[in-house]
């Protein structure tokens, strides 16, 4: 049994992998699970992955969950290029530093602007209001003052002078809210420029396929989730 990535392109950590192994010449089985079908519930699922979450991989009788160490484990195991995860001390610690702030941050703000600008209208039927979109993208634009400030600098890309897995998981989480409707980049030239260059290292053709889904989201409509889902989903978001 080869390599198995389980994988939703629809998640932005599954879209990251997706890209960082085509992009390597890292040969797998894309295992699509559909989320809105509920596909990572089932006990088949449960097999790969106890959380029942995406992504996950299998490789031979070895399962692990979490796109980050998912990434690491593909970097390490396939030997690919060092400027991905470099092995000078001081640029792995940029990588690392950036890996280890996206969650709570870029991934956490981005996400909840595609929630509510996107799902929350779907799942109840409503427009969202105006000023709790408002409260949601200034969260958002806070971390992404951060984002340019901290982390990307006046560098062409997080760690230095290539691209690192740290551009390539930033890239992808932003453009969740890109595809619910809200361009970030448009009056941001440096946060435009760097996904410019970080889309030019993986391939621009690459990028945009597995971005495909993701920009045709606003075409959403709740017949497309599993009936069971509905009710679930609808309540998580409330809370939000």
């Amino acid at each position: 049994m080869g390599l198995e990535l389980y994988l939703d392109l629809l998640s932005q950590p599954c879209r990251a992998l997706y890209i960082f192994a085509r992009s390597n010449n890292i040969p797998f089985e894309f295992k699509r699970v559909q989320l809105m079908k509920g596909q990572h519930k089932t006990e088949e699922f449960r097999k790969v992955n106890v959380l029942m979450k995406v992504p996950a991989l299998r490789d031979g009788s070895f399962t692990l969950a979490e796109s980050i160490a998912i990434l690491l484990y593909l970097a390490q195991k396939f030997k690919t290029p060092d400027h991905w995860y470099p092995s000078d001390l001081q640029k792995r610690a940029r990588v690392d530093e950036y890996l280890s702030w996206q969650h709570a941050n870029i991934r956490a703000k981005g996400s909840k602007v595609f929630l509510m600008k996107v799902l929350l209208p779907v799942l109840t039927g409503q427009p969202l209001p105006a000023e709790k979109l408002e409260f949601v993208i200034e969260d958002l634009n806070v971390v992404l003052k951060q984002f340019e400030e901290k982390f990307l600098q006046d560098k062409p890309f997080i760690a230095g002078s290539e691209i690192s897995l740290a551009d390539l998981v930033a890239l992808v989480e932003l453009m969740q809210p890109v595809g619910a409707g809200y361009n970030l980049f448009e009056d941001r030239p440096k946060l435009a420029e760097w996904r410019r260059r970080v889309e030019e290292a993986v391939g621009k053709e690459l990028f945009q396929e597995a971005h495909e889904g993701i920009m045709n989201i606003k075409n959403l409509t709740a017949d497309q989730f599993a009936p069971e889902l509905l009710e679930s989903f609808k309540q998580q978001l409330l809370k939000q």
